[in-house]
């Protein structure tokens, strides 16, 4: 109830979400996906079952008169053994594109992650609800973001006035692939993420595929590039690749070369930029795998450290800067027959005299500040005027079709 008037409910369907590739049905109401089934049956990694279902860059996109409106969610919050509590989940409201409101949704389940053993526990917990009041009176465009970093049931959308989508703002559509650090890995916010930030400057729709601790070259993510309609597409590449010590140089070329042939089939003339990794000392010249470090985790503190051996190098092993040089003798190559390719290094966004300023403070995710110097940097790497992403209203949308 508000004001003594009873909210209208308004089934919770996929027109009036945006930046989800899938919404599944479940016991609750609906779980917004970033990957759809036929890629998340190619893999039974729970790793990327977590991250896809949370729903970076996902957005309830209404136009309405109502000055109230209640979200029902169900979080799945993740927990460390010996670390620090985490916080809540955060929801961004916007109001006609301006933050107006930010909260949390408090209960629901709980993961915990052991990552000294790599197991994991659920404990079921309570559905909540999400509350905005005193909006602005007559017809605005709301957006409700929910948490890039936890999973997010939608139960029920209820409003004092009738809801419709936002209809089509003729904006460039940009898909963007990319690790943890794409996702929005401690960022303070979804639309403080450093893609929600670019996108923001650089005027177009976001589709964020950063999977955490899944950008792995896998086949089934590139055909969901492949088939996702876009104007505009981005893949960041590499430090997943070191931190699982998934590959050896022999493989990795080939892989990248795999991986892009798939979304060319779909995306054939598409501007497509390729970015290498941005600057994480501890694998610059370190392969992984990356290890939790152990002392900081008794001292509750959640830390990485680089356990490969630099000298693996020899035998193929990969480290930060052995991809940075392939990822750029590889679009080199693929340019020449592919002039909308493009090539962007990591270390435009967050180089070494960053990493002074601003030092990752797990040793492998940037925080909120650096988020932001990221994404003010891509926007102006990539969407300005003459960028490889410049943006167009009037491009048509590219499709496998």
């Amino acid at each position: 109830m508000s004001n003594g008037n009873t909210l209208i409910t308004t089934p919770l369907t996929a027109d009036l979400l945006r930046g989800a590739l899938e919404l599944e049905r479940t016991e609750h109401g609906v779980l917004p996906h970033r990957l759809p089934a036929r890629a998340r049956a190619q893999c039974a990694d729970a790793q990327l079952a977590m991250v896809e279902a949370q729903p970076s860059g996902v957005r309830l996109a209404l136009r309405t008169r109502a000055t109230v409106v209640e979200l029902d969610t169900l979080p799945t919050k993740r927990a460390y053994v010996g670390a620090p509590a985490r916080p809540d989940g955060v929801y961004d409201l916007l109001v006609d594109g301006r933050l107006a409101g930010r909260a949390s949704v408090a209960g629901g389940n709980v993961l915990t992650i052991d990552m000294t053993t790599g197991s994991a526990t659920t404990a079921p917990g309570p559905v909540g609800t999400l509350r905005f009041d005193d909006l602005p009176g007559g017809v605005k465009d709301v957006e409700i973001w929910l948490p890039h970093n936890e999973t997010t049931e939608l139960v029920a959308l209820r409003s004092d006035a009738p809801v419709e989508p936002v209809p089509d703002r003729g904006r460039a559509v940009w898909l963007h692939h990319g690790s943890s650090i794409s996702q929005g890995s401690d960022a303070a916010s979804p639309t403080t993420t450093w893609p929600a930030l670019a996108a923001a400057l650089g005027g177009v729709e976001l589709i964020n595929l950063g999977l955490g601790g899944s950008a792995l070259l896998d086949p089934f993510t590139a055909r969901v590039l492949r088939d996702t309609p876009a104007d505009l597409i981005s893949v960041k590449i590499g430090i997943n690749l070191v931190n699982t010590d998934l590959m050896r140089l022999r493989a990795f070329a080939p892989a990248v070369h795999g991986f892009l042939d798939t979304v060319r089939e779909g995306h054939p003339t598409t501007p497509l930029l390729v970015v290498s990794p941005v600057l994480c000392p501890i694998h610059e010249d370190t392969p992984g795998p990356s290890a939790p470090d152990l002392s900081a985790l008794s001292a509750g503190q959640l830390r990485f450290r680089a356990a490969g051996d630099p000298a693996a190098t020899a035998a193929g092993t990969l480290t930060l800067r052995i991809i940075r040089a392939e990822l750029d003798r590889i679009v080199k190559q693929r340019a020449a027959e592919d002039p909308n390719l493009h090539h962007l290094d990591g270390r435009e966004l967050y180089g070494e005299a960053d990493a002074v300023e601003l030092p990752l403070p797990d040793e492998l995710h940037p925080d909120a500040a650096t988020h932001r110097r990221i994404g003010e940097r891509f926007a102006e790497l990539a969407f300005a005027p003459g960028g490889p992403l410049s943006a167009t209203t009037d491009r048509p949308v590219t499709t496998a079709d």
